[in-house]
Order: structure tokens, then sequence, then C-alpha cells
């Protein structure tokens, strides 16, 4: 983060990417109703510490709430947000985007289009950014 982001060499950007179903939909729709609070990353980890089995019951809307409350966020205003249906386009365009550029699983990273699919050890994400660095400036 320090080396690139915070330097301004890479943007991080997110998708969602629901591929596991309806709990998984909801997941990327509480996310999105915890980042209307500002709350986007804080309410991301708490969702990863707690995940489970795919469509268990893991992240029932009662365990959505639940972490919501975890997070420090207005419930009531989650909940609003949450259930408004606002987001679920956005959601489902992101999903539809991962499809057409062949992803089929997470985690997935593009950095300048190309693309590291599955669990990297950083030093292959550094040695891509360092490639797409010096292929960026060798053209500017």
């Amino acid at each position: 983060m320090k080396k690139y982001v915070e330097s301004g060499v890479l943007r991080i950007e997110w998708r969602d990417f629901p591929y596991q179903g309806q709990e998984s939909v909801n997941t990327a729709l509480a996310a999105r109703a915890a980042q209307e609070q500002g709350k986007f990353w804080e309410y991301h980890d708490l969702l990863y510490e707690n995940q489970s089995s795919a469509n268990s019951g893991g992240f029932s809307d009662e365990n959505l709430m639940g972490l919501a409350r975890d997070a420090g966020l207005d419930v009531k205003k989650f909940q609003k947000s949450f259930q408004s249906g606002k987001f679920q386009e956005a959601v489902q365009s992101d999903f539809e985007e991962g499809q057409q550029r062949g992803i089929s699983g997470t985690p997935a990273f593009f950095v300048n289009g190309r693309a590291l699919i599955g669990l990297q050890p950083l030093k292959t994400f550094e040695q891509v950014i360092e490639e797409e660095r010096r292929k960026a400036e060798g053209s500017s």
C-alpha cells in the first residue's frame, strides 16, 4: 500500500463478483450499504473474518445486520439502504463485467489490464506492477 498506492503508482478499484449465489450477492449489497456510511473496508474485513461455506446461512440478513453493528454503522440506515434494491444493478453490472473478462472466481486482480488470478505471493504483484510501470514510463 505504502510503496505503490500511497505513492500514486497504483490505484486500487474494487469490483463485486458475487459468484456463489444469493448470499454472495447479499454480501456485495451490504458492503455497498456500508460504503454509504464510509465504512466499506471495515465492513469488508468483518465479512472476510466471518465467512463460512457458501450459502450456508452464515451471511443471513440477520448476520449481515449484526456485522453492521460490529462495524459501528447506523444499523437502521444500513438496513434501509441494504434492502432498498438501489445497488442491485451496480452489483450485477460488476459481475457481468468480470464474466466478460473471463473471471470465474476470486480473488482476481488486473494491473493495466494484465490479469493475476487467484492467491499470489507479494513478490508476484511487485514484479507485475514494476513491469507495467516500466511500460507506462517508456510510452510517455
